[in-house]
């Protein structure tokens, strides 16, 4: 069996040499772009018919695809990203992720935000003073149990 960063490696080759992009990928297998590039980096599993679709656009073999639905190891490096955009990710959260928390304990109650039930967008905004790059993140609130 292909191990998930193979399977990665195969499908950014693959990604570029037919210029698709993630937004095309994820319409040929009716699913979202965060989502769809999340499985293919390996954080997410696919269902066989997606796994497939998804390999019948990028042109790759039956053991991507079957890898494609493998459940993952989620788990990430704890050190510090060195890219500058997940860094500055990594930033926010560290900036802003204690008001985050204050503010969904207060509206909510004492809990957590799902990444489960979850969704999340990417979005670009023309601006004249530069684009902005927007983030929504959806998640069902989860409240911690008393017992």
């Amino acid at each position: 069996m292909m191990t998930k960063e193979l399977m990665t490696a195969k499908i950014l080759e693959a990604k570029a040499t037919k210029g698709i992009s993630w937004e095309a990928l994820a319409e040929s297998i009716g699913m979202s772009p965060v989502w769809t590039t999340s499985a293919c980096l390996g954080m997410n599993s696919m269902s066989e018919d997606k796994a497939f679709m998804a390999c019948e656009t990028l042109g790759l073999d039956k053991t991507v695809a079957e890898t494609l639905q493998l459940c993952p190891y989620k788990t990430w490096n704890q050190a510090v990203p060195q890219d500058p955009l997940v860094y500055r990710i990594y930033e926010v959260v560290g900036v802003y992720g204690d008001t985050l928390k204050e503010l969904i304990h207060e509206k909510f109650g004492d809990g957590i935000m799902s990444a489960i039930d979850f969704t999340m967008t990417v979005d670009k905004e023309e601006n004249p003073k530069g684009d902005r790059v927007v983030v929504t993140m959806n998640g069902k609130f989860l409240p911690y149990k008393a017992w």
